[in-house]
């Protein structure tokens, strides 16, 4: 696998959403939380350069559709999504906060409901 950093061109607002919103179900609600968690802490004014540039790779690789396992492939197909986005949560764990971890579970609600959030 390469490094995820490599992706951070890949990242876009819009291109984040529409994935998330396409997949979120097919991806399950541990993948659609760690993503969650990353880009509401690359929002946050206080994260460093180096954590943003963390997440922005680890997302665009969530974002890509040429990354190691192909999104489409049932069951596995986001396996090496969830990898990448749980090094990323390991590595910027500092500034996912209480803040980001509400905004998180209010937009999973949203899309899965009160048990899954």
């Amino acid at each position: 696998m390469s490094d995820p950093t490599d992706y951070q061109q890949e990242f876009t607002e819009t291109t984040f959403w529409e994935k998330l919103t396409a997949f979120a179900t097919t991806a399950g609600s541990e993948v659609v939380e760690k993503s969650l968690w990353l880009y509401f802490a690359a929002r946050r004014p206080e994260t460093p350069i180096w954590a943003r540039s963390a997440i922005f790779g680890a997302l665009g690789y969530f974002i890509s559709p040429l990354d190691a396992i192909p999104d489409l492939v049932p069951v596995v197909g986001f396996a090496d999504d969830l990898g990448v986005l749980a090094l990323a949560v390991a590595t910027v764990a500092a500034h996912i906060n209480d803040e980001v971890r509400t905004a998180a579970s209010e937009k999973m609600t949203n899309w899965f409901g009160a048990k899954k959030a």
